[in-house]
């Protein structure tokens, strides 16, 4: 007991007090780096020189204590530019001064006794302060002097100052921290924000084809036709027609991911089974430019295509066109929110097309200060640490510290919101391509923290150490921690709390909703598509890192997350329990007293039932005010405890880290157990689904959502006084008659009470 006691206390959420100027304020962003400890840097910008040798290969040397910086060396130019920034963190400078020399590459390259053509130094004392938002110090010419400081030919124009990590010449500057990293990979080490793609849903409907042409005339059996379309790496495919003949009928929808901009063509073709083979009947090649955009459930007008196909004549390739049609549909649903990421923690609710957008309602600033006690990923107990945010399409990606096991970053980043029931997602990865050129490594998780915005409360600075809490085949591990502070900005409370009555997702998910394949299937695509677009980028976000943000593996088989939501479920029946076996105790008279209340009890509930349920009303009012005292005060983290992290079998463990598809021998084996796991995997989600729907109802009254209680208590006080003026018999009728009204009167939208209850935070929040 002890032993899970202390486990318990290691991975607990430890609130912290930075250096930070945030904490003089009270709501609001004040500056751009209020929320974030100051590092103070040395900035030199190598930016000319002139006059210099007309023979000479010049290039900069920067001299600091033990510090060398070198820029770039130019071939027999005698005016070179850099344009070059170096940074240097004050806090490991222990030289006085600093020496900028000017050397010949090619007189160094022949062991040349210095090779030196001038230098230039300047003592740390004499360095001026600059501070955002001053304009950047103007460099000056200065000329250079040999070493005997007799001047000589040349100049060189630099500016040197002190600054902070505010300074806009720190995300690109070169940094002493990373001195051993050379070439290709120092650009992984820098600071980056990247944007996710605009992505949209496509709906290809097939319909119908006429008139087409069989492979094989001589098949004595009946035709098979079916449509098979794809988008660049993605190929989906339609149903057999039950119409087997010439003319066959789907009437199915294909849907498809894309991104803007729109490179690749849809392509689809009219496939034909003869003898357990698939042969093309024809095919159409439509550009995206194309096809139509919409915002409402209005079908697409559909449009019949002329197939052909590509043949090889004399040589050339050339398109031939067949008589036969085909009649389809294509649009880019804007209506809809392309899902990315788990639904129950998505970062991002509004639709694809910006006409649907509503004005953002705050502003999200995160402050990645440090971390500490990092576990090593690498040899020689080394590791090159990093953070990537991601929430709605910005991602941020904060500088890789070299070789440190308590980095810190000390950066600030703003974002801003359109919806309080998203969540932040923060990742630390281990940077595995600091070597550059061909040896490319994977960059390992470290772990990642979760924080959902409707749980803090606005104006607040919160500043928490965060458990890096990993799940590896041996076992649940700390990982270290790392320090973040965090401030929900809102300008308007009413257009926040109107925010709750409208619904979670945008209305096209309800008018034409998606199956629960479907969803699969396009979150699938959607982070494929991320992720190659992502890596696009200098420096890139590679797989494993998208991957591991976007939670691509949460719907895989797991006996342990299985088990973890059985034990939600079963904690939601404690109350329903309890109240069976009361009344089993007032049935059998096991306290007189307790048995006469509650017979007097029903009797007034019975002949007075307006009061009674008025009084019902109160007693929750009291309830939560009764439980304001006890709100909770901390952000909700990683509960080992509730995610069954201990005492998990080793054979679990290696079922739940198995790839999939499972690289288990035999293929008999491999057959079943995927598709037990393919449907355990659904089952676990149900699961999961039922225990966060009545753990969301449970939070109503909890004041985790500070402003989505108040709606509640307010609707509970309009329940009071209206059950209290008006008469059961004719609420109840009211309420007979609303249920059975006419499906003309309905809308398909969900209820306001509805729409509060699936905007409440659930403990899915604190899974692992």
């Amino acid at each position: 007991m002890a032993k899970q006691n202390t486990a318990k206390e290691d991975f607990s959420l430890k609130e912290t007090s930075p250096n930070i100027t945030g904490r003089r304020f009270s709501t609001g962003p004040m500056t751009s780096f209020d929320l974030v400890e100051h590092m103070q840097y040395l900035y030199v910008r190598i930016v000319k020189a002139r006059d210099l040798p007309p023979t000479a290969d010049p290039y900069v040397e920067l001299n600091l204590g033990n510090y060398r910086a070198v820029t770039t060396p130019f071939k027999k130019n005698p005016n070179p530019e850099w344009n070059q920034v170096f940074a240097f963190s004050k806090d490991r400078i222990q030289a006085v001064s600093m020496e900028i020399l000017v050397k010949d590459k090619a007189v160094v390259a022949q062991g040349g006794d210095h090779g030196t053509i001038g230098m230039f130094g300047f003592a740390m004392a004499e360095c001026p302060s600059r501070v955002p938002p001053d304009s950047p110090l103007a460099p000056q010419w200065y000329m250079l002097e040999d070493q005997n400081k007799a001047k000589i030919r040349g100049d060189l124009m630099l500016s040197y100052w002190i600054g902070t990590q505010a300074d806009e010449a720190f995300p690109d500057a070169w940094h002493a921290d990373v001195a051993s990293v050379s070439g290709d990979g120092l650009s992984s080490t820098r600071s980056k924000v990247y944007l996710s793609p605009r992505l949209w849903y496509m709906r290809v409907n097939v319909i119908q084809a006429q008139d087409l042409v069989l492979k094989d005339n001589n098949r004595k059996q009946a035709p098979e036709f079916f449509v098979k379309a794809q988008f660049g790496n993605v190929v989906l495919r339609s149903g057999v027609s039950t119409d087997k003949n010439f003319n066959p009928t789907w009437n199915e929808d294909l849907m498809f991911v894309v991104a803007e901009p729109f490179d690749d063509p849809l392509v689809v073709s009219v496939q034909e089974k003869t003898n357990n083979k698939e042969e093309s009947a024809g095919q159409i090649v439509i550009p995206l430019r194309d096809v139509d955009k919409r915002i409402d459930a209005t079908p697409a007008t559909p449009k019949w295509y002329n197939l052909g196909t590509v043949e090889v004549v004399e040589g050339v390739l050339k398109e031939v066109k067949f008589a036969s049609k085909i009649q389809i549909r294509v649009s880019l649903d804007g209506g809809y929110h392309v899902l990315d990421e788990p639904a129950h923690s998505t970062s991002d609710l509004r639709p694809t097309a910006k006409l649907l957008w509503k004005p953002p309602i705050g502003i999200l600033e995160l402050g990645i200060l440090n971390a500490t006690g990092l576990s090593p990923m690498k040899p020689k107990n080394r590791v090159d640490a990093y953070c990537v945010a991601k929430y709605g399409t910005k991602w941020v990606r904060a500088r890789t510290v070299v070789d440190c096991l308590s980095p810190k970053w000390n950066e600030q980043y703003t974002w801003e919101v359109y919806d309080p029931c998203t969540v932040i997602t923060i990742g630390v990865f281990d940077n595995g391509n600091l070597q550059g050129g061909d040896k490319l490594g994977m960059d390992l998780s470290i772990g990642k923290v979760k924080i959902r915005l409707s749980t803090l409360e606005t104006g607040r600075i919160y500043t928490h150490s965060y458990p890096l809490v990993v799940l590896q085949p041996t076992g649940v591990k700390k990982m270290g921690e790392i320090q973040l502070a965090l401030r929900f900005s809102c300008p308007s409370l009413p257009n926040m709390l109107h925010t709750y009555t409208r619904p979670l997702l945008p209305k096209m998910h309800y008018i034409l909703p998606l199956s629960i394949y479907q969803l699969a299937s396009l979150r699938h695509q959607a982070a494929l598509i991320l992720w190659l677009r992502l890596s696009r980028a200098e420096p890139p976000l590679r797989r494993e890192v998208v991957d591991y943000m976007l939670d691509s593996t949460a719907h895989l088989w797991s006996f342990r997350r299985g088990k973890a939501n059985f034990v939600r479920i079963i904690k939601l029946f404690d109350g329903l329990v309890m109240m069976f076996k009361g009344f089993d105790k007032i049935r059998k008279w096991t306290n007189t007293i307790t048995t006469v209340l509650v017979h007097v009890a029903f009797t007034v509930m019975l002949f007075f039932p307006g009061p009674t349920i008025c009084l019902m009303f109160l007693l929750l009012l009291l309830k939560g005010v009764w439980n304001y005292r006890k709100r909770p005060r901390q952000i909700v983290h990683i509960d080992t405890e509730l995610s069954q992290a201990y005492g998990v079998h080793p054979e679990d463990l290696d079922e739940e880290f198995d790839t999939f598809p499972t690289k288990k021998t035999g293929d008999v084996l491999k057959r079943r157990y995927d598709r037990l796991r393919g449907i355990a995997g659904r089952i676990q989600a149900v699961l999961g689904d039922i225990a966060t729907q009545g753990e969301r109802v449970q939070s109503l009254l909890s004041w985790r959502d500070p402003r989505a209680t108040t709606l509640f208590m307010i609707f509970c006080i309009i329940g009071m006084i209206l059950f209290y003026i008006c008469s059961l018999k004719l609420i109840v009728w009211l309420a007979g008659v609303y249920a059975m009204r006419h499906p003309k009167c309905r809308d398909r939208f969900p209820s306001l009470l509805q729409n509060l209850i699936r905007r409440m935070p659930a403990r899915s929040d604190s899974m692992l």
